[in-house]
């Protein structure tokens, strides 16, 4: 082939190349563009089915102007109260004991970060009056999380992590806070229990507490094993078990949390049990119902409960008559474990709904944050003060269907009735 047509041989092999590369351009651009154009129809398709809510649909800083900060910067102790079951001076007393501390100098765990990442607390969503807001906000409610969005203005994956976090460093808190502690009367504090009791039912000498069995309704389970061990027959559902004890002040002195609800109320008690044997005195006793059994001969004494149904009376009239004189205080008495139970689930509405099954530790720690705060409360905002302001709001009008009828009750209804969405106008 000659020179010439050589060179023009080979600018048509450039020409071919050059034509080829601009193709494979355009081709690029379109399948860019026509994945573009896929994910916006994807995102258009679920925008339209979304359940959820995204920054646009939410007040645009969480920190300033929201339903929960204009009631914070109101500090009306009523309005702390109805929603997170402590007035302003005793939020800040928790929020000051440890809470804010450890909210500003741990990392929030998440997935996409490292453990040992250095916290930066001021680029949060909520600083820590915030976080002690979210999550009482959240113990002492039914609603959903979408309502706690809507009152925080943070969107989905923020509220269940901070939520998650704020409960951790809550119970840590609580261990701390001397008013938020479990304790076992020691020495005189058996006999200024009893005082209390001996006012009001003479015949009661030695009585220092109730105790009684409750059960929370928990999620069911898709493992067999699970699913027997949560299942009551008797109540014919799937509950997790505590057994809790009162004093005559009102606070929760023992208490055994999340046993399996197929396990019967006196072996729930073991350990209280054993305290009533090694660490309670001579001539005391906690009342109990007839569901307890007097234990054995080693705690003989130390439990009373009324009379069963078809037990054999004295013959003799008068001591008949003294028996059943004492068995009417006794179940008088009884009522006040009652009006415990009422405060601990009328308070935190959480104990309200089916409670998760899969999580055996968090939901033992949400219960233990939950009985701690109640023993905070009675400490902190004062028994009195919370018979005068719960009770109306618990007993009057709809309030008073769901404790007559709250078995009855679907858990959809109870929100309807959830003070704290009422409180916030939320529907």
């Amino acid at each position: 082939m000659e020179p010439e047509e050589l060179l023009f041989v080979e600018g048509i092999d450039e020409d071919d190349d050059e034509g080829y590369i601009h193709q494979l351009a355009i081709l690029g651009v379109l399948i860019y563009a026509g994945a573009d154009e896929s994910r916006r129809l994807r995102s258009e398709r679920r925008r339209a089915h979304r359940t959820y809510l995204v920054r646009d649909d939410l007040l645009p800083n969480p920190r300033l102007n929201t339903p929960w900060q204009v009631m914070y910067d109101g500090q009306n102790d009523r309005a702390f109260i109805t929603t997170m079951g402590f007035d302003v001076a005793s939020f800040q007393c928790i929020l000051h004991a440890g809470f804010a501390e450890l909210w500003c100098s741990n990392p929030i765990p998440r997935n996409d970060t490292r453990q040992m990442a250095v916290p930066r607390p001021a680029r949060r969503s909520l600083d820590p009056a915030g976080a002690l807001g979210l999550v009482l906000h959240y113990l002492n409610s039914t609603m959903r999380e979408v309502s706690l969005m809507q009152i925080f203005a943070l969107i989905p994956s923020t509220v269940s992590r901070y939520i998650r976090f704020s409960l951790d460093i809550l119970l840590l808190t609580l261990k701390q806070l001397p008013e938020g502690r479990i304790h076992w009367p020691d020495g005189d504090e058996f006999q200024e229990n009893n005082d209390l009791i001996v006012a009001r039912h003479p015949l009661l000498t030695g009585a220092f507490g109730t105790m009684d069995g409750l059960n929370l309704a928990v999620q069911t389970s898709d493992d067999q094993e699970i699913e027997n061990a949560t299942y009551n027959g008797w109540l014919h559902d799937h509950f997790v078990s505590s057994v809790l004890s009162f004093s005559a002040q009102g606070l929760i002195i023992a208490c055994r949390l999340n046993a399996p609800g197929s396990w019967h109320d006196s072996r729930v008690a073991q350990p209280i049990y054993e305290k009533l044997r090694t660490q309670t005195p001579e001539g005391y006793y906690l009342v109990t119902d007839t569901a307890f059994p007097r234990g054995t001969s080693q705690i003989a004494g130390r439990i009373k409960a009324p009379i069963k149904e078809g037990q054999r009376l004295p013959l003799d009239p008068l001591e008949r008559q003294s028996l059943l004189a004492f068995d009417r205080q006794l179940l008088s008495f009884r009522q006040s474990t009652e009006w415990g139970m009422r405060s601990l689930q009328g308070s935190f509405g959480r104990l309200r709904v089916p409670l998760e099954v899969s999580y055996i530790d968090k939901r033992g720690d949400l219960l233990e944050t939950c009985v701690r705060l109640h023993n905070a409360r009675t400490e902190m905002v004062g028994i009195n003060q919370i018979r005068t302001v719960y009770m109306p709001i618990w007993k009057a009008d709809e309030q008073e269907e769901i404790w007559a009828h709250f078995e009855n009750m679907l858990f959809g209804e109870q929100r309807e009735k959830d003070r704290v969405s009422r409180f916030h106008h939320i529907y």
